[in-house]
């Protein structure tokens, strides 16, 4: 910082985080010095570039580009080549026939003018390849890391695994045009996480094109107003679910070109859902041919070198965010996502991972503050993604962050202003832990209510969470989704509305239903379900691989399931539609939080208000209760208007959804007025105040 006293730094709104959080200001020095370190990157950036806004769009500068005149100019940055060269079908594989001439600062530059009969010397759909000579004049070939398009060989081709690096040049009648207007940020987000290649219910790679005919109707249907899409950034190992990039500004060629992709985003938008993209910037694939490890000939490059720039448990290689180049290439990254294809924010992964690499992945926080604050934090990474969330609000306030952070560190979700590193949301992630503990260790009767209760509110006040009962990583192979866990093999014997009904199955659809509202509407400000969850999709997730003899009969969803009338995921599904349905009419996400009157061991009922409803769960396995009583500051006459009971969603029939329930204005449970409701066994009812 220069000198600079950190008590100096000018943070403009911090008075704002000490307000909400008094049991950081102990922490204030530290964290102005961190704000300090973020302006002064944002006063290089403007001394060097004029700003971030031209910072953050290298994409326009690096990789190839074509010229008005039809010349092409390539740039790339390798500081550690002694040459570098481009070659492809364009000069017949001549490795060395076109080199590059050397800028400062490790910059590289080529024109090629155009053919004599004014033709671009490259064309569309040409194959290329970077070429480095290192150090030591060894010849290297590279894809670029600007790479718009690259895509595997077919296995009939024999030409190896490796992708190659195709122009993406299309003719301007070609190129998609987006036709509709992106939908107003929602207020309550109702996420639907989803993978395109999954999407197929046959056997195969699922596309663009048909993700968006055949699956957007699907979650607009289902009440959901956001998708998070996973894998796009183009990976060469199809198993790692997209968490392997190896080429950054490259949509997944597998699903289809970008073309295809942008028309998927613009459906998305026609029907009213934002797009998140799961973006990866956390580490990086080790694969040196086709991604970025090694593009110069050197360790480094993009990378720290030795082991910092290692990342041992996911055998991948991790950022040096205090290099100005990765700096510019992974912010022009952001940008290139929103401003080429239109994505309305992106779901950070990893963040915890950047923040404390010194710690494991399961390893648990404490919540003392000095855990934070002190000398583990990865401060180098922590003003990348302050950085990261500055830029892209400014570009665009309409954007949505989110941090797949299971730290809970203090300040992650408040804005750049108060000294906060500017995320909206952070990842519930001890919800979906909780659940899988409880169903995979304790029987129900031993469920304790208060720690249900615990577990759902324990957030951080003023910073948003999504929560969600379960989300991919619970669906992977070796752990099982909570509808697998509840019923298990007999989802394939006692799934059909003609069959009798069993024990298994009856809890199973009772508590998938329950545990999915309770997490909905008591968890966060945000809600997240992952693609076949919501109708109990059975099985697990397990992507072709040599362990499987590259099958693909796990990596699919079986939506025929869900649309076959004579079988029970119908039940699941059309509760999933009617929570969401609920939510959009009442707006409990974005009301402020719960207020939890009543968790009562003995009765394993839980009741709170939230968003002018009362919420009434009764986890108990057999005890059924009439006339039970529960706390309300608004007096008026009661209503159910969702009920886990209902047959419409495999219920019991046991709930009177036309009964009305007049408040008492004596006290209870520490609130001004209670209404009596009879709660079934294993079931939640939700009731609006239909009138004063």
């Amino acid at each position: 910082m220069g000198g600079r006293d950190a008590m100096q730094v000018e943070v403009k709104d911090i008075a704002k985080l000490f307000e909400q959080d008094g049991y950081l200001k102990p922490f204030e020095r530290e964290i102005r010095r961190r704000h300090g370190v973020l302006q002064d990157w944002l006063g290089k950036i403007k001394d060097s570039e004029g700003g971030l806004d031209q910072f953050s769009q290298a994409y326009k500068y690096y990789g190839l580009h074509f010229q008005p005149d039809n010349s092409v100019i390539a740039r790339e940055w390798a500081p550690g080549a002694r040459d570098v060269y481009l070659t492809g079908d364009f000069n017949n594989w001549h490795w060395e026939a076109h080199p590059f001439k050397k800028l400062d600062y490790g910059k590289w530059e080529l024109h090629l003018p155009a053919n004599a009969d004014g033709s671009p010397p490259i064309k569309h759909l040409s194959e290329i390849k970077v070429i480095i000579r290192n150090q030591s004049g060894q010849l290297l070939d590279r894809l670029s890391p600007w790479a718009k398009y690259v895509v595997q060989p077919p296995k009939e081709a024999n030409q190896g695994v490796n992708y190659k690096q195709y122009v993406w040049q299309p003719p301007v009648a070609e190129r998609y045009q987006p036709q509709h207007k992106r939908p107003a940020r929602p207020k309550s987000l109702r996420i639907y996480e989803c993978h395109v290649g999954i999407a197929s219910q046959e056997p195969r790679v699922g596309t663009y094109d048909e993700f968006a005919d055949r699956i957007v109707p699907r979650i607009k249907k289902q009440g959901y107003n956001c998708i998070q899409v996973m894998a796009i950034m183009e990976h060469a190992y199809y198993a790692s679910f997209g968490y392997q990039v190896t080429s950054f500004y490259a949509a997944s060629s597998r699903c289809g070109n970008p073309e295809q992709l942008k028309r998927m985003i613009d459906v998305a938008h026609a029907n009213g859902l934002y797009v998140l993209l799961d973006v990866v910037h956390s580490h990086a694939s080790k694969n040196v041919q086709d991604g970025l490890n090694q593009f110069d000939g050197t360790n480094s490059c993009f990378f720290h070198d030795g082991p910092k720039g290692e990342h041992s448990l996911w055998d991948s290689r991790l950022f040096n965010y205090m290099e100005y180049e990765v700096l510019r290439f992974l912010l022009s990254n952001l940008r290139w996502w929103h401003d080429e294809y239109n994505f309305d924010g992106y779901r950070f992964d990893g963040v915890t991972s950047m923040l404390y690499h010194s710690r494991g992945i399961g390893e648990g926080f404490s919540g003392d503050y000095n855990e934070y604050f002190g000398l583990n934090v990865d401060t180098d990474s922590l003003n990348y993604l302050g950085l990261a969330n500055h830029l892209l609000h400014t570009l665009d306030p309409e954007i949505i962050t989110i941090a797949e952070d299971v730290s809970g560190m203090p300040t992650l979700c408040r804005p750049v202003s108060e000294g906060g590193i500017g995320f909206d949301y952070r990842l519930g992630m001890a919800i979906p832990d909780k659940w899988i503990e409880l169903l995979k260790e304790q029987s129900d009767d031993e469920w304790n209510m208060g720690n249900v209760v615990h577990t759902l509110t324990n957030r951080r006040w003023m910073e948003n969470t999504v929560a969600y009962a379960e989300s991919h990583d619970q669906a992977l192979v070796g752990d099982k989704t909570i509808a697998f866990w509840l019923m298990d093999k007999e989802m394939y014997t006692h799934m059909s509305t003609l069959s009798d009904s069993t024990l298994i199955i009856d809890r199973g659809i009772a508590l998938h239903k329950i545990i999915r509202l309770i997490t909905h509407a008591l968890g966060g400000e945000a809600y997240l379900n992952f693609m076949g969850n919501e109708f109990g999709h059975p099985e697990w997730l397990d992507f072709p691989r040599v362990g499987n003899n590259d099958s693909y009969h796990y990596a699919r969803r079986q939506w025929n399931l869900v649309d076959d009338e004579l079988l029970k995921y119908k039940y699941l599904n059309e509760f999933d539609r009617a929570m969401n349905q609920l939510e959009e009419r009442f707006g409990w996400l974005h009301s402020g939080p719960a207020y939890v009157s009543w968790k009562h061991e003995g009765d394993k009922i839980i009741a709170f208000e939230r968003a002018g409803l009362v919420f009434v769960f009764n986890f108990h396995p057999q005890q059924s209760f009439t006339g039970y009583r529960v706390g309300t500051n608004w007096a008026g006459t009661y209503q159910a208007v969702l009920s886990s009971d209902d047959p419409l969603f495999g219920g019991h029939n046991r709930i009177d959804t036309q009964g009305k329930h007049h408040s008492n204005p004596e006290g209870y449970a520490g609130r001004s007025n209670f209404i009596e409701v009879y709660a079934p066994s294993r079931t939640a009812v939700v009731y609006a105040r239909i009138s004063d």
